[in-house]
């Protein structure tokens, strides 16, 4: 009795059990919908880069000398023109001292010349020219005189000779005379004063060469900006042409990205873009698009420069770069949570229709902007798409689209 007793209550259980069941397999799915609208779109191009100094200088020594001392360190904070490092240069200095007296020469013999030498020696010239020329009109009156007097009888024809040698003689030193006064005019007083110019001018250059070497020997900075490098102590010797200090800007970085060609066309010279690192998010813009492909990784350079404030990001560091290359106006656009990986391969969103039924949809993604995507093909304007519940859904299963209020009975 007990068997039949245990066996109608199993039946009667089992019976209990599967109106319960089919009502679970019937049970409309719970999902979250979107709607597919129209509008615009950044086209944000992204990329890993490397941060770089805004600006920097590597201050290196013009001469040989040993350091006499050093006035920063690493970290310091410096200003253009700031007196960074000081070398030995007591024997520029001296030799800088005898240039300058060697210039002071030079003027000094340039004034003699030019005030001097020359306006005595045109004035010289000047007055032998009146002499010979007195002389010239003395013995040509002589002259004619003897030959009035030869001519009545009076004189002897060998003083009239005599009278005519003296006249030529007297022509040709006036002649002389002259020709020295132009030599002295055009050639000779120009060119003294031109020597001693010349002279003026080498003792100049010779004196600035010595007071840059002693400038040389003071290290200042050329920028604003953060010393990075100090690679001289006081007592080491700087060789020309090597560095002592190092200084470099980050009051703003440069990012510096290889962006694939296929994803490069679009970006333009100060396009706004992002730098992103774990210290924060930097708002900048484009100031470089290499006009060459690197042929090694096909891919084209792009300088991202964003300010630094507080100079949180330091060079060197790996960030990721965002350039909001392009913006297209009107397409459709869905949330990107929509999207599921297709069976088929590619990507596929679940509509919902009017009657809660949910049907696959393959889509083709165009631009991606964070919870954006713009969908080529697939879907039109209104379509509602599940953006959470439908993974694992089958296409045409039944759902029920939350609303708000059940949301907050859920609360």
């Amino acid at each position: 009795m007990r068997k039949w007793t245990f066996a109608l209550a199993l039946l009667f259980a089992a019976c209990g059990k599967a109106p319960d069941k089919a009502a679970d397999a019937e049970a409309p799915t719970p999902v979250e919908v979107d709607d597919v609208t129209r509008g615009p779109i950044d086209v944000i191009v992204s990329a890993d880069a490397v941060l770089y100094p805004f600006n920097q200088a590597n201050m290196t020594s013009k001469i040989s000398a040993p350091v006499r001392r050093v006035l920063v360190n690493r970290g310091d904070h410096v200003k253009a023109g700031q007196l960074l490092a000081e070398l030995e240069s007591r024997d520029l200095a001296a030799a800088a001292e005898e240039s300058k007296s060697q210039l002071a020469q030079a003027q000094s013999a340039y004034q003699t010349v030019s005030g001097a030498t020359v306006p005595e020696d045109r004035t010289k010239a000047q007055a032998d020219v009146q002499a010979g020329r007195e002389s010239l009109d003395a013995a040509r009156k002589l002259y004619e005189n003897r030959v009035d007097l030869q001519k009545q009888g009076a004189l002897a024809q060998k003083l009239v000779d005599d009278a005519k040698v003296a006249m030529v003689q007297a022509q040709s030193q006036l002649e002389t005379a002259q020709r020295h006064l132009e030599a002295v005019q055009q050639v000779t007083g120009s060119e003294q004063v031109k020597a001693a110019q010349e002279q003026v001018n080498a003792a100049k250059a010779h004196y600035a060469g010595a007071t840059a070497q002693v400038a040389y020997s003071e290290v200042r900075s050329p920028i604003n900006g953060v010393v990075s490098e100090r690679a001289l102590y006081p007592g080491d010797t700087a060789q020309a042409g090597t560095p002592i200090v190092s200084v470099i800007d980050i009051s703003k970085v440069v990012a510096r990205a290889n962006i694939p060609v296929k994803d490069a066309g679009p970006v333009r010279v100060g396009r706004p873009a992002t730098i992103t690192s774990p210290d924060g998010v930097l708002a900048g813009k484009v100031t470089v698009v290499s006009p060459a492909v690197d042929p090694s990784t096909t891919t084209v350079q792009v300088w991202v420069e964003a300010d630094n404030p507080g100079e949180k990001l330091k060079p060197g560091a790996s960030v990721r770069v965002s350039i909001r290359a392009d913006l297209i106006k009107d397409t459709l656009l869905a949330p990107a949570a929509a999207l599921l990986n297709s069976d088929e391969g590619g990507e596929m969103v679940l509509t919902v229709d009017k009657n809660s039924v949910a049907h696959e949809r393959k889509v083709n993604v165009g631009v991606r902007e964070g919870p954006r995507v713009q969908i080529l093909s697939g879907v039109s304007e209104g379509d509602k798409v599940i953006t959470s519940g439908g993974l694992g859904l089958e296409d045409k299963a039944k759902v029920k689209v939350k609303s708000e209020d059940d949301e907050d009975d859920d609360n």
